[in-house]
């Protein structure tokens, strides 16, 4: 086990002094030090979900939560930031579940992503090899009730439990139009040994990194294959509103950066129909007909996204070998396939100059582009 002290607000506390120092918005201050044991994961491994939970969220906050990553805190911390949220195993249920209604209210099929993939994340328990309580509430929207969060992968069962879990949770992913390979990122770290006094484990805790260290530093354990992925979500309905129209913004500290570096993605190309009658709707449409004028971002930081093919089918559109049934979600993959290998090439060094900042800029504009 670690030592570790509470991340309170101090306003909280109620404690007075001469000269109280300003703290910015969204930055949890630290308290004189209280100290509790607790196993540490990660309330900051996964800050790029975080960061979209936070926006959506702070829409509409009626339970008024501090901030999401109190949810992902043992109950005593998560106390500091629970808001009027009394039920402390279910904080991590409800920061989720108001920030999915509120991006389903938008249209923000990027926020109502976030939100699920928040909902998946392990939370903090007393010890290596301690697996977390299940909130017993029922939530809002059926999509969050269909997730669970990932278990301490050193607690009885976990491999199983887990890959459990991320099905599950490509499942919703898949039903509201997103990706549901992302659902993969949600994974957690090699289990701990169970003889380890400090309580770490195999972690990592950066705040600053806007992407979140587990996937940063390749620390990232995968829960399921791709093609495991696929297979769950086969033959699923998924939502046909576009992606990305309003997705959560990249955080203040890298938004600015490159932009100037993504002025298109890879252009939409069409398979030669099967049959003579292809379909009609407008959700299954071939970009010939109507899509290809959308597909007009052709950034190539790190790589072109790859094409978005179409053919007659019932999952007429293809990225790398994954169908859709929309051309919406299509896009939205190939998006993201072009953000994981930049993002690798930025970690790697094989990018001088960039950083993962900008190629999340750069995913931003894509999926803008996509839904222009």
């Amino acid at each position: 086990m670690k030592y570790e002290s509470l991340p309170i607000v101090v306003a909280f506390l109620g404690l007075a002094t001469a000269a109280p120092t300003p703290v910015a918005k969204n930055v949890i201050a630290f308290s004189i030090p209280a100290m509790m044991r607790r196993e540490v994961p990660q309330e900051h491994s996964h800050n790029r979900f975080l960061d979209g939970v936070r926006v959506n969220l702070n829409i509409n906050n009626p339970n008024q939560i501090e901030d999401p990553v109190f949810g992902l805190l043992g109950d005593a911390a998560a106390a500091a930031g629970a808001g009027k949220i009394t039920n402390l195993d279910c904080l991590h249920q409800a920061t989720a579940d108001q920030a999915f209604t509120n991006a389903k209210a938008a249209g923000n099929v990027t926020g109502q992503v976030d939100a699920l993939m928040y909902a998946a994340l392990e939370r903090n328990t007393g010890k290596v090899g301690l697996a977390s309580a299940a909130c017993t509430e029922t939530a809002v929207n059926p999509e969050i009730q269909a997730v669970q969060q990932h278990q301490d992968p050193a607690s009885p069962n976990a491999a199983a439990i887990n890959k459990a879990i991320v099905l599950a949770l490509a499942q919703q992913i898949n039903a509201v139009g997103g990706d549901p390979q992302e659902a993969l990122l949600s994974g957690t770290f090699k289990p701990g040994n169970l003889d380890d006094d400090t309580g770490k484990g195999n972690t990592c805790d950066v705040e600053n990194d806007p992407v979140g260290c587990i996937i940063s530093q390749n620390l990232l354990v995968d829960d399921a294959t791709a093609a495991e992925i696929s297979a769950a979500v086969a033959n699923m309905p998924v939502a046909t509103s576009a992606a990305g129209s309003a997705a959560s913004p990249t955080p203040s500290s890298v938004a600015a950066s490159g932009t100037a570096a993504c002025p298109a993605a890879a252009p939409v190309t069409t398979a030669p129909a099967s049959s003579a009658t292809p379909a009609a709707t407008a959700a299954s449409a071939a970009p010939a007909a109507s899509g290809a004028a959308a597909q007009t971002f052709t950034g190539t930081l790190g790589g072109a996204a790859p094409p978005v093919t179409s053919s007659a089918g019932d999952r007429p559109f293809t990225v790398n070998g994954d169908t859709f049934v929309n051309l919406a979600a299509a896009l939205q993959r190939s998006c993201s396939i072009q953000n994981n290998a930049c993002a690798d090439a930025a970690n790697a060094g094989k990018l001088p100059g960039t950083t993962v900042g900008d190629c999340n800029t750069q995913e931003t504009a894509c999926n803008a582009a996509a839904s222009a």
